[in-house]
């Protein structure tokens, strides 16, 4: 039961020897894989910056260091349309 907004995590293990092979904590790690699969618009800026553990204006801000641009369509209007109407109703 996959949804945009539940709080279910998933376990993923990576060997510690992986984490120490990139020099990274597992922190910079995280942003990492963030910032690649929002590149690949595999994932959402909402999305992406929550696997970052950044708020999303920290977030836009790790992407414009790096010149990658902000993808925001139709889809991603709607779904904040859809979040902001679910916390006009709390």
């Amino acid at each position: 039961m996959s949804s945009e907004f539940s709080t279910e995590k998933t376990g993923l293990a990576i060997p510690t020897e992986i984490v120490e092979a990139t020099h990274m904590s597992v922190s910079e790690l995280k942003q990492e894989i963030a910032v690649m699969l929002f590149k690949k618009r595999k994932l959402t800026l909402g999305q992406a910056s929550k696997l970052a553990d950044m708020s999303q204006y920290r977030f836009q801000h790790l992407l414009a260091s790096r010149q990658i641009p902000i993808h925001y369509g139709v889809e991603d209007f709607q779904a904040d349309l859809k979040t902001l109407r679910e916390i006009k109703d709390l």
